[in-house]
């Protein structure tokens, strides 16, 4: 019996997957994705200046009862395509993520000192949306239009709490983009291609 590394997508997606116009957006959404968690690094650099703030530390967890007082959404779950979790379903929560971050970034960075990599960020989070709502809608019966993030209330009284809330959704994010590029790339049917040649 043959294993496969990742889950195959499920029988009537794999038709779309495997269309020109589908692998199209996938290889465009997935170099985004790449330029998004390549740019988080920098932008939390030129946006964070509290010390205690790092990126990649151990330390973050602690943070989730200053996410909820903020007002900080968790985003969706992304897996793999199976039959338990439809590509529909994976391109959806991936949209609905894509807003989610847009509505945090866009509501915190006004109250930031350094926007230009806040908004270059965002400009390629909302190209990313765009695709991947073209994949979706190729992947549902019936067209659904996708609502414009609005920006989120949250709650900022001081310069920390601006701070901990641009650091926490980048954190988010760059995970939330990991995750993102691992779906992508197990939709592109070009790494099949490439390892079989």
């Amino acid at each position: 019996m043959a294993t496969f590394a990742r889950s195959a997508p499920v029988p009537e997606s794999s038709a779309l997957v495997g269309g020109t116009q589908f692998q199209e957006l996938v290889q465009r959404s997935r170099s985004l994705i790449e330029k998004i968690l390549l740019a988080i690094p920098d932008t939390h650099k030129s946006c964070i200046h509290t010390e205690t703030l790092q990126l990649n530390s151990p330390e973050n967890s602690k943070l989730a009862t200053m996410a909820l007082t903020i007002g900080i959404r968790s985003a969706p779950v992304l897996r793999a395509v199976s039959k338990n979790f439809t590509l529909e379903t994976g391109l959806k929560h991936m949209s609905e993520g894509l807003q989610l971050h847009r509505a945090l970034l866009s509501s915190v960075s006004p109250r930031l000192e350094n926007k230009d990599k806040v908004t270059d960020l965002l400009a390629d989070i909302k190209d990313l949306g765009i695709q991947v709502n073209k994949m979706l809608k190729m992947a549902q019966e019936e067209a659904v239009v996708q609502p414009s993030p609005t920006p989120m209330a949250l709650h900022l009284p001081g310069d920390y709490e601006v701070q901990v809330a641009a650091h926490l959704t980048l954190v988010q994010l760059q995970s939330f983009g990991q995750d993102t590029a691992r779906c992508l790339r197990s939709l592109d049917q070009s790494i099949d291609d490439e390892t079989e040649s």
